[in-house]
């Protein structure tokens, strides 16, 4: 094809903001291991790095229109990359603490029995809330919290990334929580049931 020997980057940008698409494939090629090897530096899994760059490149091609318009790609694109990591790791870090927040109110509710007799008609709401999910989502959950496989397994398992198993457990827990909410009237309570379900051992 024409593009396979051109590295003239103004050429490529201008081609793909008008649409082209192998100048942008162009574009990703000359990138990409770059990209790959910035994130890990940036203290990235393999996985995530790789994760990282399609996102990158899936934001260009998004916005291809405005390709012409970027002065220093390079320096764009790094920089792209780097905001791209710290969102991510943000991200993970604000989930990590939320998660790490219920397992502690699971571990101080756990030893009143009482509290037990109730778990019955709240384990009924989590079933009806659980045949609501989309089936993967559904799947996703029931691996990780019932038979408590890590991302990882998980995605080889389904054969899907480990990032979509992690956003089909952010899914599905804020749609637990939402319903959870709406059918519970006391809200300490209904944290408390939610946390007891999502990490019972």
């Amino acid at each position: 094809m024409i593009y396979q020997n051109c590295h003239n980057e103004k050429i490529l940008l201008q081609l793909a903001s008008s649409g082209d698409s192998e100048a942008f494939s162009q574009l990703f090629s000359l990138y990409k291991d770059k990209l790959y090897s910035f994130t890990l530096r940036l203290g990235g899994c393999k996985e995530k790095a790789k994760d990282i760059v399609q996102d990158v490149f899936l934001k260009l091609w998004q916005n291809h229109t405005s390709l012409n318009t970027i002065e220093n790609f390079s320096s764009y694109i790094f920089k792209l990359a780097q905001n791209q990591f710290l969102n991510a790791a943000k991200r993970m870090a604000n989930e990590t603490l939320i998660l790490s927040e219920i397992q502690s109110r699971t571990d101080a509710y756990r030893v009143i029995p009482e509290e037990k007799l109730e778990c019955k008609e709240v384990e009924s709401l989590l079933n009806e809330v659980l045949q609501k999910l989309p089936p993967q989502q559904k799947l996703v959950f029931k691996l990780s919290r019932e038979q408590g496989l890590k991302n990882e397994e998980i995605a080889k398992q389904l054969q899907i990334s480990p990032s979509t198993v992690k956003n089909h457990l952010v899914q599905s827990l804020k749609t637990i929580r939402k319903y959870l909410n709406s059918n519970l009237d006391v809200a300490g309570f209904y944290f408390f049931i939610l946390s007891y379900f999502l990490f019972k051992k």
